[in-house]
């Protein structure tokens, strides 16, 4: 191999302090992505020094000093529904904005997922996010061999922290507007009934429409998708309903589309239409649905409070409630 084709050598750690005038501990401080002691001028000198020679940090080589690697599993089941693409773009956007970056696992469902779990993946992370219905906290501190589990699932387990929408006041909330509204009966199109919150869920809709007087008509198991929305809207009998509550708002869209005849210009004139999680598309004129959800910000916000603080994530036993509110919009 002739000298032209030889590939200059990659700039050390080493060869930045020296360029800096620096100790290579000092140097390292200084890249460090967390907060270490080292003055602002000697920080300068290195971070000037690094872009000069093209240094990169390896973070493998940090995360094996550190013992992290600045890495987060994120368990789903599956990402289709609406609400999901709203809600992990934003947390993506937050634990990236703390320094880490994330692996999403789709575990799936039914008898694949317990295949999966048991199995394990070879993912070395500082903690998992669990929002899959079908992982407990004790399978995945043996799937990732971490104890720093976040439960986001509505499961709970001594030692492992987890963040959950209280939806049970939104929903209260959206049932009481329909009671005020003179709706006399209702159905509920749900989604998938072995998740705890949906179950959760349910129960507080049946409970708020007995409260209110409410007679449930029945309730029609879908999968949170608009395509199961609009399937389920068939069943509707639209002489006989005054309420059709959705688990989600893919579902509620669903339910409009098939319905549309029922709501000029998006105003209900048979039965009111709800949906849940008040994802972005509602605040458009096409999809003016009333809904409930929670202030995803804050949400998010609370899971990388706790995220960020992943090297005692497995001693905290936080659970943490955060609110939902009802969103009026036309079709309710």
């Amino acid at each position: 191999m002739t000298d032209a084709l030889k590939t200059a050598p990659e700039p050390t750690l080493s060869d930045v302090a020296a360029l800096a005038g620096v100790s290579r501990a000092i140097a390292s401080r200084a890249l460090s992505a967390q907060p270490r002691p080292v003055s602002a001028d000697k920080r300068e000198r290195v971070l000037r020094a690094a872009e000069t020679l093209g240094f990169r940090p390896n973070s493998l080589a940090r995360g094996l000093a550190n013992k992290t690697v600045n890495l987060v599993a994120i368990l789903v089941n599956h990402i289709h529904d609406l609400s999901d693409l709203d809600l992990f773009d934003l947390l993506l956007a937050e634990i990236q904005a703390i320094g880490k970056q994330v692996i999403f696992i789709r575990v799936g469902a039914g008898e694949h997922a317990e295949n999966f779990l048991r199995d394990g993946v070879a993912y070395h992370v500082d903690a998992a996010l669990v929002f899959s219905d079908f992982a407990d906290a004790a399978t995945v501190r043996r799937m990732f061999r971490n104890n720093a589990v976040l439960m986001l699932n509505g499961h709970h387990a001594p030692g492992a922290p987890s963040v959950t929408m209280d939806e049970d006041h939104g929903i209260r909330e959206a049932v009481a507007d329909a009671a005020s509204k003179n709706a006399r009966s209702a159905l509920l199109l749900t989604g998938r009934t072995m998740s705890l919150v949906e179950q959760a869920r349910i129960a507080s809709y049946r409970a708020a429409l007995a409260q209110h007087g409410i007679t449930l008509l029945k309730e029609l198991a879908g999968d949170y998708s608009y395509a199961s929305g609009r399937a389920l809207a068939q069943q509707i009998d639209v002489d006989a309903v005054g309420a059709v509550f959705c688990t989600s708002d893919a579902m509620a869209m669903g339910v409009l589309d098939a319905h549309r005849q029922h709501f000029p210009q998006h105003r209900p004139q048979r039965f009111r239409l709800y949906g849940f999680d008040n994802i972005s598309l509602t605040q458009f004129d096409a999809y003016p649905i009333s809904s409930i959800g929670a202030d995803k910000r804050e949400y998010v916000a609370q899971i990388v409070r706790i995220l960020s603080q992943s090297a005692h994530l497995a001693e905290n036993s936080d659970q943490v409630l955060v609110p939902t509110r009802f969103v009026p919009r036309l079709t309710g």
